[in-house]
């Protein structure tokens, strides 16, 4: 880095400073002025913050526009990618098609989607929006046209919502208010007076403490105690791209130190270590590496490369002008500007010099600012109070108590980014008759496309309500209906989340009130999970394990299928009555007693301690462990085959084993259920392998394959849409045709279609 400003890439640098005042401010300097050491540092004076006129100069100083147009190019391009994949116009039909019985999750109640085509007409707007936003052409309207469609969009599904999601919405704010368009731009072509201009230092300002915040909040949010033990994250360590570390610790180190150690680390770190010009390359390395590997861990779109788009700016602003220097000089004309001159701003502030006497009759110069205007302090107030909201709302739970559970408020502005993960053992949907009094059951997510209502009260209160609007159009009158979910948080004990006996229809539920029927996360049985390390690891690979914990007067329904033999339940806290019904019997278990309970049964165990039980199932799935007997059998048999040891002649059901080269073939000929299942399970692991075995570039052919495919939908399906709303719809046969040809899939993907090589083996791809 040059030396001309230490800290260009602090929150609240400059590099254009002194390109300007060559060409807008004093006309000389007599000598030159020696920085102090916070300036050095900071990138401004003490004197800088004495005052309201001062400030408000600082956050209007004139800038280098050439980062800021550079962001502003790589956020419009990631965006506009973003539509056709995670705010999802490839699959947009599924999820709003006209008159499905569907119910939806909207930020208000009154919010609903348009007509399908209508919808596809939405993320048009938004698209062009984004490619506006990318090719700086009609900035501003492109600013406008993105956002306004993608909060709407953001609002309409409370499901879809996520940190990374709301980072995107509020960077299309901010660009909208400012000068983004000033370089490498289509409005600078058109308007030569905006070209190359400079853009005040609070443009800078804003995104550099948003990206900090979203950093630092992060990390603050990691010291929560369930990640600091390592529990929020535990299975990420046995990915694939943890395998250089698992060569010098074991799997639970690397879980400890590496996954949440290393994450701790480098979120309360990262927001500084780019804030100065000593410490940014170390911390472009170790945040590339992050968000790369986050890429490969996660289904989170475009994030990685959008954080990684912003890395950049808190270099100095003029980093592009040097890169692009460096290119052929045929190259310029497509190129940005490289020149180091940028043209005055009516948006910034500039200081003019004066000519003062000191008592010693020497003519000193003095630097002043010149005349603020009113646009210069709503620039300063906007980005006082926006600063301040951003810290603010992460620790805003106490008003909106309503949508707090086990963890505060709704996913996505909190900045708490990976700290809990859930496991759902059992859930159960009960409704009644509220006039004939019949009692039924519903499947687990009926009439809805997702699952996050299980987690969240005011979603629950929503899809209830839903689910007592379409269930009179099966005969069922006033339906009371209740949920009784458990879920486990951090490897804790399975526990219900939500009081069972309160008919959620008529439960009171309100933004700005705690649930009264949420039931309490049992933090108290906690250090269990230690507890339960050892226990699993007494264990063989065939035998499994549920930790379950309940509240006082409640009871737990449950079946044992027949595939699973010698189940057993073993109390380690509490008192427990466990009622075998068929037998109606009853059995009283105290802590360290167990009993075994019958496969295809039901049996119902009953809390009737003051305190909560806890207790844990053990079983073992005899019809899998059978199916895996028999599967080494016929592998074992199958290597002989292949290496010529088997002399005994086959009898005909195990003839398609000597088939080893034409599995397909084989899996049709075999005759015995198992020896099909063994062919086409061993055809799998056969493509797995060689998925994993591929070279980077056919990685990324099949990348780029699938990308294409699923662009080629989304765009597909617009153009039927906007037809549509053009002149009208087709006749059907027409429309049938031309869905089918949007459907159209690479040959391999057909091939596969019913075969996904994900539920097989857990795999991720480039």
């Amino acid at each position: 880095m040059e030396p001309r400003d230490a800290v260009a890439g602090a929150l609240v640098s400059s590099d254009g400073e002194e390109h300007t005042a060559k060409k807008d401010a004093a006309p000389k300097k007599d000598k030159p002025q020696t920085k102090s050491k916070m300036e050095q540092i900071f990138g401004f004076k003490k004197e800088d913050l004495t005052s309201w006129h001062s400030l408000v100069a600082l956050l209007n100083r004139p800038t280098d526009p050439a980062s800021l147009g550079i962001f502003r190019c790589l956020f419009g391009l990631l965006m506009a990618i973003d539509v056709t994949q995670e705010r999802g116009l490839s699959h947009l039909d599924y999820k709003y098609l006209d008159g499905a019985p569907v119910c939806r999750f909207p930020l208000f109640n009154f919010l609903q989607p348009l007509p399908l085509d209508w919808m596809y007409l939405v993320y048009v707007v938004m698209f062009l929006g984004a490619l506006g936003i990318m090719l700086g052409c009609f900035y501003r309207l492109s600013c406008l046209m993105f956002i306004s469609t993608y909060w709407y969009i953001f609002f309409l599904d409370k499901t879809a919502w996520n940190n990374h999601s709301y980072l995107y919405g509020l960077v299309g704010f901010q660009l909208i208010l400012m000068d983004g368009n000033r370089y490498w731009s289509v409005d600078g072509l058109r308007r030569p007076s905006i070209r190359n201009a400079h853009v005040p230092l609070w443009n800078y300002t804003v995104l550099r403490t948003q990206i900090f915040i979203v950093y630092f909040i992060a990390g603050i949010k990691k010291l929560d105690a369930d990640w600091v033990e390592g529990y929020s994250m535990s299975y990420l360590a046995h990915h694939w791209l943890f395998d250089p570390f698992k060569v010098i610790f074991p799997v639970e180190l690397v879980s400890l130190l590496v996954v949440h150690g290393g994450g701790l680390v480098l979120d309360l770190t990262a927001g500084y270590l780019l804030f100065f010009d000593a410490t940014r390359p170390y911390a472009f390395f170790f945040v590339s590496y992050f968000h790369c590997m986050n890429s490969q861990l996660f289904s989170i779109g475009m994030f990685s490369y959008t954080m990684l788009a912003t890395s950049p700016l808190f270099c100095y602003p003029d980093w592009p002008r040097r890169f692009f220097a460096h290119f052929p000089a045929f190259l310029r004309a497509v190129l940005p500007f490289t020149s180091p001159d940028s043209q005055p701003s009516p948006s910034c502030v500039y200081h003019e010099t004066q000519s003062t006497r000191s008592e010693g009759q020497e003519t000193q110069p003095v630097t002043r600012a010149s005349k603020l205007k009113l646009k210069h302090k709503l620039g300063a107030i906007f980005t006082i109070i926006y600063i301040m909201e951003q810290f603010f709302l992460p620790y805003s739970h106490f008003i909106t108590q309503g949508y707090n559970n086990w963890t505060n408020g709704l996913y996505g502005y909190s900045w708490d980014m990976m700290v809990h993960s859930r496991t759902h053992q059992h859930v159960k949907i009960t409704y009644k008759d509220g006039k004939t009094g019949e009692i039924g059951y519903l499947n687990p997510g009926v009439f809805t496309q997702s699952r996050r209502w299980k987690d969240h009260g005011d979603m629950l209160k929503q899809y209830a309500t839903c689910l007592s609007q379409f269930l009179p159009r099966y005969n069922i009158s006033d339906p009371e209906i209740y949920f009784d979910i458990w879920v486990s948080i951090n490897d804790r004990f399975q526990q219900r989340i939500f009081d069972p006996r309160v008919d959620i229809v008529k439960a009171d539920w309100s933004p700005f009130q705690p649930n009264p029927w949420l039931m309490p996360l049992l933090v108290d049985l906690s250090p269990w999970r230690t507890k339960f390390q050892e226990i699993e690891s007494s264990l063989d690979n065939q035998t499994e394990i549920v930790f379950i914990a309940d509240f006082s007067g409640l009871h737990l329904e449950n079946f044992v299928s027949e595939d699973l033999g010698n189940t057993s339940i073993h109390v380690l806290q509490g008192k427990v009555n466990v009622e075998i019904v068929e037998e109606k019997r009853n059995y009283s278990l105290q802590p360290g007693e167990q009993m075994k309970v019958p496969a295809g049964a039901y049996h119902k165990v009953y809390t009737v301690s003051e305190d909560p039980s806890c207790y844990m199932y053990i079983y073992v799935n005899t019809t899998e462990a059978a199916l895996q007997e028999n599967f080494t059998k016929l592998f074992e048999l199958q290597e002989r085959i292949r290496n010529g040891t088997e002399t005994e002649p086959l009898p005909p059901e195990l003839q398609p084993l000597m088939a080893v080269d034409d599995h397909e073939g084989s899996e049709v000929n075999a005759t015995d259920p198992i020896v099909r299942l063994f062919l086409k399970r061993q055809r799998r692991m056969k493509e797995v392998k060689k998925r994993r075995e591929a070279g980077m570039l056919e990685r990324l052919e099949r990348f780029a394959v699938k990308k294409y495919y699923t662009i080629r939908r989304g765009f597909l399906m617009t153009a039927i849409a906007m037809r549509n709303l053009a002149v009208g719809l087709p006749p059907l046969e027409q429309l049938t045709r031309e869905v089918a040809f949007a459907n159209m899939k690479e040959p391999q993907a057909e091939a596969n279609q019913d075969e996904r090589l994900k539920d097989e083996v857990g795999h991720g791809e480039l």
